[in-house]
């Protein structure tokens, strides 16, 4: 039996995970590692220490289908809607452009619920706190080190996170890329911002009527939802949840800044925003320093095999475009190299 390793439990390392599931069955061990406490990658879904207040998504919002990727990406949708995973974003978000035909949806336990789901249909045996830190080729197999000390033998390795995470392995992997590879690693660029969940008692009320709205005259502040109100969770004796992401220039402008120094700049220039916005009774602010990918690797290939045997294979929204889709498109092109490798 094959032993697969995927680096990383966010969107394409899970799903990709659920598809060698589904293709190959029982014919192949999956372990998933992340370095996170838990799953969900940018899909990351934050809960507070006060179980009366209502959790927040810190990375992405919401998905929006285009009509060509609703159709090519149908039964996943289908699958997505049909187990209450998804469900359609009806409220009107201020400020978002849209293309004709596309469609919003909405993630009524947090977007860390759709990574869940496909980890928990993949059966992959998932450890959380494992960083990779070097892989090194022994023969057909590939040895994968653990900054925690150890390191496990695979015959494929699939490696999702950022990629200056992978240029950055010790071990054979630089060696063993091309000039043009290394190249085109090189020159992807991600944006980098703050997110800030503010958590506050049941009995709180906004003043304002909207469920989310683009912000685009504030140098800070970019983008401001009631996390709970998005999903129609305003239920008595849960409090409501409020989410900010920052513009990605105060990101880059602040980035190598403890986030605990940032976060009293961001609620500031909220209170001008938001003149009477109520005391929240926790609030957790998170720095994304690989937020959304500007520059991917050209040609939007999907993924980048580094190695054929024993495969190695690059893949994550670096190699599409960094959204929902683009991901499931990284998975698919990921699985056929699996399946021909296997």
């Amino acid at each position: 039996m094959s032993r697969v390793l995927i680096v990383g439990a966010g969107l394409t390392g899970s799903l990709c995970a659920c598809l060698l599931r589904r293709e190959l069955q029982n014919k192949v061990q999956i372990v998933v590692w992340d370095k996170a406490r838990g799953s969900g990658g940018r899909m990351s879904t934050t809960r507070p220490s006060d179980p009366s207040a209502h959790f927040a998504d810190l990375g992405a919002q919401y998905i929006t289908a285009t009509a060509a990727y609703a159709k090519s990406h149908h039964s996943l949708y289908s699958e997505l809607l049909s187990a209450g995973v998804l469900k359609p974003l009806n409220a009107q978000i201020e400020g978002l452009k849209h293309k004709d035909g596309s469609k919003d949806y909405m993630t009524p336990l947090g977007m860390s619920s759709i990574v869940k789901h496909f980890l928990s249909e993949s059966g992959a045996d998932l450890f959380f706190e494992c960083h990779v830190t070097g892989l090194y080729r022994r023969g057909a197999s590939w040895e994968v080190q653990r900054k925690a000390g150890g390191s496990e033998m695979f015959d494929a390795v699939v490696l999702t996170m950022p990629v200056p995470q992978i240029l950055q392995l010790e071990g054979d992997v630089g060696q063993m890329l091309s000039v043009q590879q290394k190249q085109q690693l090189d020159g992807v660029v991600y944006s980098s911002r703050f997110a800030v969940a503010l958590f506050f008692p049941p009995d709180t009320v906004f003043s304002f009527s909207w469920v989310a709205r683009y912000v685009t005259d504030n140098t800070c502040i970019c983008y401001i939802a009631a996390d709970s109100r998005k999903r129609n969770a305003d239920a008595p004796g849960c409090g409501p949840s409020l989410v900010v992401h920052t513009s990605v220039p105060f990101g880059l402008e602040h980035l190598e800044k403890d986030k605990e120094d940032v976060q009293p700049i961001i609620l500031q220039e909220l209170q001008k925003l938001l003149p009477d916005l109520p005391q929240p009774i926790s609030i957790k602010c998170q720095k994304w320093r690989y937020s959304q990918v500007l520059t991917s690797v050209p040609d939007c290939p999907g993924h980048m095999t580094v190695l054929d045997r024993p495969l190695l294979v690059c893949a994550g929204d670096a190699f599409v475009h960094s959204n929902f889709d683009g991901c499931v498109e990284s998975a698919l092109s990921t699985l056929s190299v699996l399946k021909a490798s296997l």
